[in-house]
């Protein structure tokens, strides 16, 4: 941090407890993924952010020599250069390419779920083995975020897997980086004639709108809101009017800017900076707030001795209608040094109490911790849970997943999951192994019907939960089953064109049981089953509709061999 006088002391392990301790507890992969959000800790930052946002443009092209000093920089190089992606006048390869050779194989991710085309803008991410097929990384995939690259990286590879994969992005970013160059000037906030003059007009609209409100406030026809006084009105609705302004003229900034400018470059990534801070370099800095309210009056009925009494206006309280770019006039320069000392000492004042609240909690908290019977117990031995969490996951483990039977219609939720022996579809004679011989067998058709009804059931458990949370599908579960799928089907080379040679009776039993060994709380009293049920009717849920006969068969085509694999993981 600061060098001054200050100093760092090293504590030499000594036991070989301690050095166990502090090898398992604070090595730094090990560190990787935080169990208090749900997701890592550390990701990809700053330049290489900003570089590998750039390095997966679609039109950033690599020449041969850069190509092969950037292979030397790639982790675990096999020596083998990729095909370039352009053969012709000069061999060229895209950014993409090069990025694919960092990202392990066991990596895919397709966000967000469910779009299936191209999309034109580059929009979306697609990553497939490895393989980033369009979008461009930022700040959601690589960087600290549940779900993203590293997190994957973690729960499939392990912490040494994710650590790699921050070191050789940073490597190989960097070495481009340095190469192709980065910068940021005054250019990046200068907007064409026509915006400046769009924003104009944004701003005497508004500042017409504040004239009209305070004629009709002066001849006292404004109507009070509820719950406020009519002066409160007035201030609220002229918030409203300058805020509008402000929004519109960003906007209008925003969308003149190219996609190529460096400032909106680094605003996509996510490296540094936002959309507000360049719409206010380029349209205007907006109204100045002090302890929530416009500037308030300082002296006699005004602001400032320049202004009239009583003068109500905009710019009379502190509304800044220059960019930074034009410059702000004296007063309005005033006004926001007034805004920012406030924001100073409010940044001042709120780290120690946070910092001394944090301190509380930890001291509070210390004590506590998960025991072998699964009770969380402070140094007493009190039971403060019976169950970590009330259900026992492990928070590194749990990600995002989407239970897509909750917001599905009845129709298409018979269409995906509901498999009739008596008279089978199509493509069960087809693309199904036995679908002849199985055709209104008796055996598997009870089996399928109990699935059903099981998972009719499930869904309808299911939205009761989540009915506070207006049928959000994103639900926090351990184990991504949709993941440990596409690994099997790698791994046994499963292709979409295969026929399925899993029958009903080899599928539905087994995931039954599956799910019957899986008892969190032990103990048959009724409390017990219930606590049990509650921590895992969720996660069962999931497992049922991801690993449904017709999803397996139709959609994955898994084989035995595939399936046993998943549910061997």
């Amino acid at each position: 941090a600061d060098f001054d006088g200050d100093e760092m002391n090293l504590h030499v392990p000594q036991t070989e407890e301690t050095r166990a301790e502090v090898k398992e507890l604070c090595l730094v992969p090990n560190n990787i993924v935080s169990p208090q959000k749900n997701g890592p800790l550390m990701g990809i930052v700053q330049d290489s952010l900003a570089g590998v946002y750039k390095l997966c443009r679609r039109d950033t092209f690599i020449d041969k020599e850069l190509v092969m000093n950037m292979m030397l920089w790639v982790p675990n190089w096999d020596g083998v250069i990729p095909q370039p992606a352009i053969l012709k006048p000069r061999p060229r390869w895209t950014g993409k390419q090069l990025i694919s050779m960092v990202i392990p194989q066991e990596i895919s991710l397709h966000a967000p779920e469910g779009d299936s085309d191209i999309p034109p803008k580059d929009t979306g991410l697609l990553i497939q083995s490895g393989e980033l097929l369009y979008g461009l990384l930022k700040k959601k995939n690589v960087g600290s975020a549940a779900g993203g690259i590293v997190h994957l990286c973690y729960n499939e590879l392990g912490p040494e897997g994710a650590m790699a994969f921050l070191n050789g992005v940073q490597q190989v970013v960097t070495y481009w980086l340095l190469n192709t160059g980065h910068s940021i000037g005054i250019g990046d906030t200068v907007p064409d004639k026509q915006t400046i003059e769009k924003v104009q007009v944004h701003i005497d609209t508004q500042k017409a709108e504040v004239a009209r409100l305070t004629a009709q406030a002066t001849a006292n026809e404004l109507e009070a809101l509820p719950g406020m006084n009519v002066r409160a009105t007035f201030e609220n609705k002229v918030s409203m009017a300058l805020n509008s302004a402000r929004d519109q003229a960003g906007t209008t900034t925003q969308k003149s800017l190219k996609d190529s400018n460096n400032a909106v470059t680094m605003a996509e990534s996510g490296s540094k900076g936002s959309s507000i801070n360049i719409s206010q370099m380029t349209a205007l800095v907006g109204q100045q707030i002090v302890e929530g309210k416009r500037i308030p009056f300082g002296f006699k009925y005004r602001t400032l001795p320049h202004f009239t009494k009583d003068d109500y206006s905009p710019e009379a309280r502190g509304f800044v209608e220059n960019s930074y770019l034009r410059g702000l006039t004296p007063s309005e320069f005033f006004f926001h040094a007034m805004a920012g000392r406030e924001g100073l000492i409010d940044t001042a004042v709120k780290t120690a109490e946070t910092g001394y609240i944090q301190r509380r909690l930890v001291k509070a908290l210390e004590d506590l911790s998960a025991r072998y019977d699964g009770t969380v117990r402070n140094s007493l031995g009190d039971i403060v849970q019976f169950l970590y969490g009330e259900d026992g996951l492990d928070a590194m483990c749990i990600e995002k997943q989407k239970l897509g039977i909750l917001k599905m219609s009845d129709a298409t939720f018979e269409k995906k999951y509901r498999l009739d022996l008596a008279n089978p579809p199509e493509w069960f004679k087809k693309d199904y192994e036995y679908g002849n011989e199985l055709a209104g067998d008796k055996e598997s058709m009870d089996l399928l019907d109990s699935e059903w009804e099981t998972l009719l059931s499930d869904r309808q458990t299911v939205r009761l939960i989540n009915k506070a949370k207006m049928g959000e599908e994103m639900m926090q579960l351990p184990l991504n089953i949709g993941r440990m799928i596409e690994t099997a089907k790698r791994v046994f080379n499963v292709r979409a064109t295969d026929r399925s040679n899993l029958r009903p009776a080899d599928v539905i039993p087994r995931i039954q049981s599956l799910l019957n060994e899986l008892k969190i709380v032990r103990g048959s009293d009724p409390i017990s089953s219930e606590a049990d049920l509650n921590a895992t009717i969720l996660f069962k849920a999931l497992v049922r509709s991801r690993l449904a006969f017709k999803e397996i068969v139709k959609v994955h085509r898994l084989n035995k061999l595939a399936f046993d694999h998943v549910l061997g993981e």
